[in-house]
């Protein structure tokens, strides 16, 4: 598959608790044997499917990232999966350019095939088994059965994590901020890396946080509250003040999450901040679309603390 981002069909409709995600793959040679991994990323975030240009080697770069490439007049890292997931590739393997966009950032993925835009459903992805996830550092979100085996969705704000590319804005101006009251948030995030960096600057301005793993956990700790509130005679702010949401989570996403929060009678007054990888306009009007009250990219520390801290109705110190 060789495409354009032009030619890449839109996120489906929000809220439907579907993504369209391009099966991508990667072969590995054991010994003279071929085995192909099957791997998936969400179609929101890439920009473009190319044959491997050519790249430039930079010095005091990770191992993994073999060079930069021009796209479009922009150098952006290359990385080599193959590199960081450990393995030996067969020789003389046809290689392309996977180009992503996400977390304001432009990397580039060396696949040697993309094969097919797949529609499936939060819903359909699964846990991995612990020895595939040991295998891969840890970095999958999820696994789907298709016909031609297991599909890996990939962890890549870990993988940037581990090649020390991720880039957290304003980290030592959110380290300044404290809160005059303590809230509690509710976190919802499926990235064990991205729940860790968030919960901790949400944290360090004196809040508590609830963490859930998916849409469906913090959907199902909303529902507990909600049947405590009712019969204290209480508002769930009273125990939870704001929801902070990734969209893209297996079981329930965060597109539905919101949806149903603000169509559920006794939550829709929660405020929920949408916190996303997913950095165009597209998503942002869908997020506001189905009834988030915020929109920020990851990770801004200073205005993630600014907006929970505006939604909370508390003030801050800086200082």
């Amino acid at each position: 598959m060789e495409s354009k981002s032009t030619g890449l069909p839109e996120v489906l409709k929000a809220g439907s608790n579907e993504l369209e995600i391009v099966d991508f793959r990667i072969f590995e040679d054991k010994d003279g044997e071929v085995y192909e991994w099957i791997f998936g990323v969400n179609v929101a975030k890439v920009r473009e499917v190319l044959r491997l240009p050519k790249l430039t080697k930079v010095p005091n770069m990770p191992e993994v990232v073999e060079g930069m490439a021009e796209i479009r007049g922009k150098l952006i890292p290359v990385v080599s999966l193959c590199k960081w997931m450990g393995i030996e590739e067969p020789p003389e393997r046809r290689k392309f350019l996977l180009h992503l966009e996400f977390l304001r950032e432009n990397v580039g993925i060396i696949v040697h095939d993309a094969k097919r835009i797949r529609r499936i459903t939060w819903s359909d992805i699964k846990k991995a088994p612990d020895i595939l996830n040991d295998k891969l550092n840890g970095r999958i979100t999820g696994v789907v059965h298709t016909e031609d085996g297991l599909l890996i969705i990939l962890d890549f704000e870990g993988i940037l994590s581990d090649m020390n590319l991720l880039v957290i804005f304003e980290e030592n101006e959110a380290k300044e901020v404290k809160s005059k009251k303590s809230l509690t948030v509710l976190l919802a995030e499926d990235s064990p890396v991205a729940r860790k960096i968030i919960s901790d600057i949400i944290e360090s301005a004196g809040h508590n946080v609830i963490k859930a793993e998916d849409g469906q956990a913090a959907w199902d700790i909303l529902q507990h509250y909600l049947e405590l509130a009712q019969k204290e005679n209480k508002n769930i702010t009273d125990y939870i003040q704001v929801l902070v949401t990734d969209l893209e989570m297996p079981r329930m996403d965060g597109f539905t999450l919101v949806k149903k929060i603000k169509e559920t009678v006794g939550l829709m007054n929660l405020p929920v901040i949408v916190n996303t990888t997913l950095s165009d306009e597209a998503n942002m009007d869908k997020a506001f679309r189905v009834g988030a009250d915020d929109f920020l990219v990851k990770f801004d520390a200073k205005m993630l603390l600014d907006m929970i801290h505006k939604h909370g109705g508390v003030s801050s110190d800086s200082g």
